[in-house]
């Protein structure tokens, strides 16, 4: 099998003249062709040692935490509140995110992610627990003015929610690593903590999450749950240095550019 790649996602990922991929064959970047053909399996390797991440889906959950809900003065809802961002959302490992130029006002939101390990539909929660080995930490970017926007309108958020590199997906973690009903978790700004959490206080667990969300999407290995975040979102600007922590450990640093 083999797949066309366009020259500008070579462009993205490193300004080397060539890659060397697992044959010992080289493939020259070419601005003057509309693609290189490579074979998946040359191109996958390619990409894992570059550090880009592959994600069957990222599936969000909005409003988890009381403490937010009151700081955006939302409504507590009556279920988790779920919207997707597609796998171009994910930010390509120790890449800095870049402010995109259709926003003014993008706001951090880190949050304690779970990553499912096999195929599952109408899962019971009780069974839950058997749909995941690892956890994360990671940040949903928010375009909080093009959000606003949306809201007053009523229309999706995707345009606010699921750009590409809105997504963060830090190192995971075997959870046997953590209490996961008692996890703490925190994110630096420029090494001032500005948000720190705790899933004791989520609204929904995560086993309830996966069950909820598998009532409406099959979720397959490789698909990210973002369970929510606490309270103290704010804006990010150019020049930010963002690091977020999971007991302890760290999880991730980006830069904002």
């Amino acid at each position: 099998m083999f797949l066309e790649i366009e020259p500008l996602f070579f462009q993205k990922l490193e300004s080397n003249n060539s890659f060397n991929f697992a044959k010992g064959e080289k493939v020259k970047r070419n601005s003057n062709v509309k693609t290189q053909i490579l074979p998946r399996l040359e191109f996958l390797l390619v990409v894992g040692r570059l550090g880009w991440d592959f994600v069957m889906k990222i599936i969000c959950i909005g409003r988890n935490y009381a403490k937010h809900i009151e700081e955006l003065e939302n409504e507590k809802p009556e279920n988790p509140v779920v919207f997707l961002k597609p796998d171009s959302a994910s930010l390509p490992r120790k890449n800095p995110f870049f402010i995109p130029p259709f926003s003014d006002d993008i706001h951090y939101e880190v949050e304690v992610l779970v990553k499912i390990n096999k195929v599952g539909k109408h899962i019971d929660p009780k069974f839950a627990y058997k749909y995941y080995d690892e956890i994360g930490l990671g940040i949903d970017f928010t375009a909080r003015d093009v959000q606003a926007k949306c809201k007053a309108k009523g229309l999706p958020w995707e345009k606010a929610k699921a750009f590409d590199g809105s997504a963060v997906v830090g190192e995971f973690y075997p959870k046997e690593e953590f209490d996961l009903e008692n996890l703490k978790f925190q994110l630096y700004k420029n090494d001032e903590l500005v948000q720190d959490g705790n899933t004791n206080a989520m609204l929904w667990k995560t086993d309830e999450l996966i069950a909820y969300v598998s009532q409406y999407f099959t979720l397959k290995k490789g698909d990210i749950i973002f369970t929510g975040t606490p309270a103290g979102v704010g804006k990010v600007v150019e020049n930010d240095n963002l690091k977020g922590v999971i007991e302890g450990k760290e999880a991730f640093q980006i830069r904002v550019k």
